[in-house]
């Protein structure tokens, strides 16, 4: 890979023009950035790693050519295309094994790729609107929520960082944090 991009992160938009102007180093990048997120679609669903690596490859091919091609528009995440084109190959594949092998009934646990793409794009959505919300709250408030919600911090360990005499001091300021963030989250996205 080169060395440029070796720690650099890029968005969508740099992927796809690097991909059009045919730089090896974004589509090694493309490769790695979410390989790890097909290869679990695979396993879970009864693949193994040569099945995830086969999906991906011909995935990052659709890609390619459809971008090549011109007909390439990206209207949600590229994650959130190579995941719905991947699970469309290995559905196809895992049918085509049911016609030898047994039974396309026992995959029916696959939810509808475009069911999939709608659940997926809705939740980024929600996140992204939950985001803006979080950083308009201020602090303490942003803090209290982040250190409890996504860093897993005890109430306890709450109260003492921010000096409230007790953990039941630091949970009502984290209800009121809450009450304050719905309000925000709800005007903004009524």
């Amino acid at each position: 890979m080169n060395k440029n991009l070796k720690h650099i992160k890029l968005n969508d938009n740099e992927i796809v023009l690097g991909i059009l102007n045919n730089s090896s180093s974004t589509l090694s990048y493309l490769y790695k950035l979410h390989f790890p997120m097909i290869l679990q679609l695979i396993i879970n669903n009864s693949g193994n790693d040569d099945d995830a690596k086969d999906i991906y490859q011909e995935t990052i091919i659709v890609l390619h050519d459809k971008i090549k091609r011109g007909d390439f528009e990206l209207n949600s995440k590229l994650k959130t295309f190579i995941y719905s084109v991947s699970r469309r190959l290995w559905l196809k594949k895992l049918s085509q094994k049911a016609r030898f092998f047994g039974d396309i009934n026992d995959y029916e646990d696959f939810v509808a790729v475009e069911t999939d793409i709608e659940l997926h794009e809705e939740r980024d959505k929600q996140f992204n609107l939950m985001n803006v919300s979080l950083a308009g709250l201020g602090e303490p408030c942003k803090t209290i929520i982040e250190d409890f919600y996504i860093k897993g911090l005890s109430m306890q360990d709450i109260s003492e960082k921010f000096g409230y005499t007790n953990a039941d001091n630091a949970k009502t300021q984290k209800y009121k944090c809450l009450q304050r963030l719905k309000k925000i989250f709800f005007t903004n996205n009524p």
